[in-house]
């Protein structure tokens, strides 16, 4: 089956790119004129204008609000997870992968939970956050046409410059509002990313389409189940606080609490850290002799594990009352995440732009402890291999630029291999391969 995104846009756009971009350095920079504003579209102008009322960054990631487990727990439960077939069948028909263009699936609230098609678009995209889990509604990103449509609860498209991002400029998208069929009340959106392709008539057209149907679909299933099934029994949700451990470059870790009336942020000792990474790495539990092994490089040292234990136990009954420490395993009665793991997981996603921004350093640089040292490693080699394997050319030099980067040849030697010949980053490359050979 051909993609619908063969089809070419018509023409140029009204208003050329160049004016659009100048136009928006003017208002970013506070040097707005109303003449240069007229040459843009109303409906961007007044995006615009909300996105500096509400302090959006222009060249700010957008912020990654779902974890890789709230993501996976979140997309089985919302209401547009029964008909991504459906999306993907409309949108997406034939060799998804090489369709030309990305579709995201979000929530009300602007959130992508599903973004899948053309694998090279995704992943220059997911180098400026567009992927699963970051938030794009216009407080967090500016002008999209996921977070734009959601504002302004209609269809919209916004080509190139007419981002209020300056990373999203190389791109054009198309979305559209989801409604719950019955109640009219918002449950997300649907968007379609890619190049000018994205924003022909045709698309809007398709992208609209596709909404409508989504609603149809929603409300045949939701009739069939009446039909079908006894009402089921209302079951109120158990509720628990969010903890998260922060631990990149950190000697003493903090863990981050928030839910169940309690927002704290306590600093943990240095072996309080190294046993609550432990415990965070080996979820399904590990014993006194292994954590012995693990912290103190000695089985036998179970008998200082335990008495670390009972003092980590009544920093957490203040701290996280949720966070009990069960024995034999010891185990945390509760999920906690780390900040080391959620920069993997944007690494998953192909976000490494973002990755690269919340990798604040290795995992706890002063411990010695075994175990945290194969976690820094591992976080260390995966920060690396992901990014020389995938990243762009700006994204290695900023990773060249960090303590992790500094020294590393091969590195440097790529970003050499991937700077054009008139670059002017190029002569302090050669300048520390050399110093570093040498040394």
């Amino acid at each position: 089956m051909s993609s619908p995104w063969s089809l070419q846009p018509e023409g140029s756009p009204e208003t050329s790119r160049l004016i659009i971009e100048r136009a928006h350095e003017d208002l970013v920079t506070g040097n707005a004129r109303e003449e240069g504003l007229r040459a843009v579209r109303d409906l961007v102008r007044d995006s615009w204008r909300r996105s500096l009322a509400h302090l959006v960054g222009a060249e700010a990631p957008p912020p990654l609000d779902l974890s890789a487990e709230e993501l996976a727990e979140y997309r089985r439960t919302h209401p547009l997870a029964g008909v991504m077939e459906m999306v993907r069948g409309l949108l997406l028909p034939g060799e998804t992968t090489e369709s030309g263009v990305v579709v995201a699936v979000g929530d009300a609230a602007g959130r992508l939970l599903w973004v899948e098609g053309d694998r090279r678009v995704r992943t220059l995209t997911g180098d400026m956050g567009f992927v699963a889990g970051a938030n794009w509604s216009e407080d967090a990103v500016g002008t999209a046409a996921p977070g734009t449509a959601i504002a302004l609860d209609r269809s919209v498209q916004i080509r190139q410059a007419e981002h209020f991002n300056r990373l999203v400029h190389p791109w054009s998208c198309t979305a559209a509002p989801v409604h719950d069929p019955e109640t009219r009340r918002l449950l997300g959106v649907i968007d379609v990313t890619g190049g000018l392709e994205a924003v022909t008539p045709q698309a809007r057209l398709l992208v609209d389409a596709t909404a409508r149907a989504i609603e149809g679909e929603l409300l045949v299933a939701r009739l069939r189940a009446r039909a079908e099934q006894p009402r089921p029994v209302r079951r109120p949700p158990r509720r628990t606080g969010r903890a998260i451990l922060r631990v990149l470059g950190r000697d003493r870790a903090v863990l981050e609490v928030t839910g169940e009336g309690l927002e704290t942020a306590t600093e943990l000792t240095a072996r309080h850290a190294e046993l609550m990474l432990m415990m965070t790495t080996h979820r399904q539990g590990v014993s006194a002799e292994r954590l012995g092994e693990l912290l103190y490089g000695d089985p036998s040292a179970a008998v200082t594990v335990r008495s670390e234990v009972v003092r980590l136990r009544k920093v957490l009954k203040g701290a996280a009352p949720f966070l009990e420490i069960s024995s034999r395993p010891y185990r945390l009665g509760a999920e906690v995440q780390t900040d080391a793991h959620e920069m993997m997981s944007l690494l998953d996603r192909g976000a490494h732009r973002v990755a690269l921004a919340a990798y604040r350093g290795d995992v706890l640089p002063d411990s010695l402890a075994p175990g945290v040292e194969e976690v820094r490693d591992s976080v260390r080699r995966a920060l690396r291999e992901a990014l020389m394997s995938e990243a762009r050319i700006d994204v290695l030099l900023a990773f060249a630029d960090t303590d992790a980067g500094a020294d590393d040849v091969e590195l440097l030697r790529l970003c050499l291999a991937m700077l054009p010949p008139r670059s002017p980053r190029r002569a302090g490359l050669v300048a520390r391969v050399e110093r570093l050979e040498a040394s």
